[in-house]
């Protein structure tokens, strides 16, 4: 039922001119205020925490929608902030929020100062959830000011935030805010990829050069057929994580974000060549979910942190410990 809620919210104010501005910085209340009015940042919380007490799979479902319509306002980033202070006994965020980790920040006497860089749509949140070391805290707007504008290869804001703030709304870290992050944009890939696959499947359908659809080709077949296995794999990577995560296995979280980040790279690569030039244009959807596939691959930890973590781990385990490392991931 949430996922056809959500479908029909977005499906009716998530228009080309909301996607617009959201590629020029633009601040969307309106869409927000639909978006808190259904409880969706809370969707993640079970009953007691005051959420919808959504099963697993109706979880990854609904974090996929976000990434299969681009959603361009930090819905998700929220959903797991809200989650990660939940679990650790924090108050909810009132509004949008982010979650970033961030342990080169100076504590003294109690006050904390430094940088957090590319936090999404940094200067419109209501709290970040900021891991420090083992420590969780609940920073509000308040806290903040800009340090550097940037934005994401999908245009959206990526600022760098100066933290300068007295703490006084900490917990012990209940796990990796950098986990959860990996999670949700390993969800929200897949979604992404499955919009991908569609709009490929109809251009090639469509699309007629030398008298025939480009996808009477066996050479467009194949690489089709490499479109879809990286949906799977991102599909089924994602689940892996969210497996991962909930019990606590950071090793298992490491593997399916990596391969789903893999098949962000491979399918977004695959999607640009099969639709040609015209899938590089603003006016063609296709560049929605391509710039934030190449965007979501590269955030809360990135590829190289995952497959760095999985390399340590597999030296670590040696000749004899490998094998049973990678079964039980």
């Amino acid at each position: 039922m949430l996922a056809e809620m959500i479908q029909r919210l977005f499906e009716r104010s998530l228009d080309d001119k909301a996607q617009a501005q959201a590629r020029d910085g633009i601040w969307n209340q309106a869409l927000w205020t639909e978006i808190e009015e259904m409880g969706l940042p809370l969707a993640l919380l079970s009953e007691e925490q005051g959420g919808f007490g959504l099963s697993a799979a109706e979880q990854g479902e609904a974090l996929r929608l976000l990434g299969r319509l681009a959603v361009p306002l930090p819905v998700a980033e929220t959903m797991a902030a809200n989650r990660l202070l939940a679990n650790a006994g924090l108050p909810l965020a009132e509004g949008p929020a982010g979650l970033a980790r961030a342990d080169d920040l100076v504590i003294d006497g109690g006050r904390i100062k430094g940088r957090v860089d590319r936090v999404a749509w940094g200067e419109n949140l209501d709290c970040l959830a900021l891991a420090v070391g083992a420590t969780l805290y609940r920073v509000p707007r308040s806290g903040w000011s800009l340090a550097e504008s940037g934005t994401a290869l999908n245009f959206q804001p990526r600022p760098s935030l100066a933290i300068d703030w007295a703490a006084d709304a900490s917990a012990a870290l209940p796990y990796s805010p950098l986990a959860e992050g990996a999670t949700m944009r390993a969800f929200q890939i897949a979604g992404a990829l499955e919009a991908t696959l569609d709009l490929t499947l109809e251009h090639t359908a469509t699309r007629i050069q030398f008298g025939k659809p480009l996808q009477k080709n066996q050479v467009v077949q194949h690489e089709l057929a490499k479109l879809a296995g990286e949906l799977a794999c991102a599909t089924a990577a994602a689940d892996l994580a969210a497996e991962a995560l909930d019990r606590g296995d950071l090793m298992g979280v490491a593997a399916g974000s990596l391969r789903a980040r893999e098949a962000a790279g491979n399918g977004a690569a695959i999607a640009t060549q099969m639709h040609g030039a015209i899938g590089f244009t603003r006016e063609h959807p296709l560049h929605l979910f391509t710039t934030s596939l190449w965007t979501w691959r590269d955030e809360f930890g990135g590829q190289v942190m995952w497959a760095k973590m999985l390399g340590k781990a597999a030296l670590e385990a040696g000749e004899d410990g490998y094998w049973p490392m990678v079964t039980t991931l």
